[in-house]
């Protein structure tokens, strides 16, 4: 199969799906259908599942050309959200950029897992307060303030430009009114005092030695104060958890993403911190390490 396209009135939907499907596959994409399809549709401006009832539609030259050049940077590794600018993060679409982390799956279980809290507290007592730390697209917040139509919300981010994608994404989402955003190291700002039921964050937790061996996609695109966490990959969590534990109502949570390698680490800095009690590791669908607690006592 050649590898470059001609440039015909023959390219249907069909074709050129499983043209590019064969040829992103070749350059080592984990998921070549699913990009040709995400790409193809954004360029027709039209939803994914669309494209199955098209597959017979001759794809216009202009489309074709936008198309390509898409597809050329997906096979250097560009990632597929910050090439068409939106990913979806429970169910919802959430507009990125190289200043913010592409909002992944694994990351929704920190999601659920404050939602499974919310809804063990008494119908009595005050709507829940939380802030998500590192907020970066603000994926957590603005879910957790569309699932929680009652919960005070605040999102910290040491970079301004993160804040102004979550910023967006919370006008996108019409949480303006619930989500209150703080540019600050953490929790290092007069502003961010609580008390807290819910302090969530994914901070940065790959250790420095981790860090090249990750996807290109990955190492090239996505901002590396955002992923790497320091010499053991757990730094971070360890200033947040000392942070924490002053600004955490009684019997309120501290919920980390961390990665596999870390978790154990992650775990023992936590429960290092007078005050705080390490409540069980929770897995990700793989059945990885993924989500380390502590409640303050």
């Amino acid at each position: 199969m050649s590898k470059t396209p001609p440039a015909d009135d023959s390219w249907t939907v069909g074709r050129l799906l499983t043209w590019t499907t064969d040829w992103l596959g070749s350059r080592g994409s984990e998921s070549p259908r699913l990009d040709a399809e995400v790409l193809l549709a954004h360029v027709r401006g039209c939803p994914r599942i669309l494209l199955y009832t098209a597959f017979g539609e001759i794809v216009a030259a202009d489309e074709r050309t936008r198309f390509r050049e898409l597809v050329k940077r997906r096979g250097g590794g560009e990632p597929v959200a910050y090439l068409v600018g939106s990913k979806e993060f429970f169910s919802l679409e959430f507009a990125v950029s190289p200043a913010v982390l592409v909002p992944r799956p694994e990351t929704e279980g920190l999601v659920v897992r404050v939602l499974d809290l919310c809804k063990e507290r008494p119908p009595a007592e005050a709507p829940p307060r939380i802030i998500d730390v590192g907020t970066g697209s603000g994926a957590i917040a603005v879910t957790l303030a569309k699932q929680l139509s009652t919960a005070a919300i605040m999102a910290t981010d040491i970079s301004a430009a993160a804040i102004a994608v979550a910023r967006g994404n919370v006008a996108r989402h019409g949480v303006d009114g619930q989500v209150t955003f703080v540019e600050c190291d953490l929790l290092e700002s007069a502003q961010v005092a609580g008390p807290w039921d819910v302090i969530v964050s994914n901070p940065p937790y790959v250790r420095e030695d981790e860090f090249a061996t990750l996807p290109d996609s990955v190492r090239l695109y996505e901002p590396r104060q955002a992923l790497v966490g320091g010499t053991t990959g757990v730094e971070v969590i360890a200033r947040l958890a000392g942070q924490a534990v002053d600004r955490l109502a009684l019997g309120g949570w501290l919920i980390v993403e961390v990665g596999p390698s870390t978790a154990e680490a992650a775990r023992d800095v936590m429960a290092a911190v007078a005050g705080l009690e390490p409540g069980p590791t929770l897995t990700d669908m793989a059945g990885l390490p993924r989500i380390v607690q502590a409640r303050r006592v």
